[in-house]
């Protein structure tokens, strides 16, 4: 698998924490439940940190990464021992969902820098009015 393609697809411009976490779960072939469960947590938890909701904790990050035979810094970063990029079969469906992802990795992109300029100009009128 090239190298590029694996870091584009999962890296940090591409994918977030969440999505690497899906994945991984995904290729160990375990459910939300199952892998909630053998961390000792609940699901919700697990689903929040796939949707990007929460981060784990240390510990359980790293006994994620054993399970799921990753890397804590892949999990993190999408860089170092991890999965690999899907088999793109040129299928019209692959290549519609990849354009999709690529568009809804740069729309949140754009929705964090905008939330960051909001909370920026919400700190200086806040200052403002003391």
């Amino acid at each position: 698998m090239d190298d590029a393609r694996t870091e584009d697809w999962y890296g940090p411009h591409a994918a977030t924490f969440g999505d690497r976490l899906a994945a991984a779960r995904e290729g160990a072939e375990m459910t939300q439940s199952q892998l909630a469960k053998r961390l000792g947590v609940k699901k919700s938890t697990l689903v929040a940190w796939e949707q990007d909701l929460s981060e784990p904790r240390a510990n359980k990050l790293s006994m994620a990464a054993g399970m799921l035979n990753v890397s804590i810094m892949w999990l993190l970063t999408g860089e170092g021992e991890g999965m690999s990029a899907p088999e793109d079969d040129g299928s019209p469906e692959i290549v519609d969902l990849s354009y999709a992802l690529r568009e809804l990795t740069e729309i949140r992109a754009q929705m964090r820098a905008t939330q960051e300029r909001a909370a920026r100009l919400e700190k200086r009128l806040r200052e403002m009015v003391k």
